[in-house]
């Protein structure tokens, strides 16, 4: 824990922390959620918290169009800041054919169908179970 000094003879005191610390189950459950509300489609979500690798949950969905996939990054961002979540960056919005959205602890990758199907990355994945996002919806794993 930082702790910070105030001015005078005060004593230190906790610095206020920055960031939610929800756990990263909880935070993927509810983008998820939310990106199911904002009919993100094939909603693919892949645990690799046991594999120590760059993140501990990558998502992998697809958008109808540029615009919503755009659309859908502004609101992960826009969450992210409602709900304190640590926000890292995202890439590809302007092309908008392959967005991703850095948590941190959860890495979002957002495509239009055909670039989803060239680059196929859950199949990067394969050695490890994936699970669909939610009932009636088929991991691609």
């Amino acid at each position: 824990m930082q702790y910070i000094q105030s001015s005078g003879s005060e004593a230190l005191r906790p610095a206020r922390k920055r960031y939610a610390t929800v756990p990263t189950a909880e935070k993927l459950a509810e983008c998820i959620h939310w990106l199911e509300e904002h009919k993100a489609g094939q909603i693919v979500s892949i645990d690799l918290s046991a594999r120590r690798v760059f993140t501990d949950a990558l998502v992998v969905v697809t958008a109808g169009s540029a615009r919503h996939g755009q659309s859908l990054a502004d609101g992960l961002a826009a969450l992210c800041h409602e709900r304190k979540y640590e926000f890292l960056r995202m890439e590809g919005y302007e092309a908008g054919q392959w967005i991703l959205v850095d948590l941190n602890d959860i890495v979002i990758n957002i495509f239009l169908e055909p670039v989803r199907e060239l680059y196929r990355l859950e199949s990067l994945w394969e050695h490890i179970p994936g699970r669909p996002a939610a009932e009636g919806k088929e991991a691609r794993v």
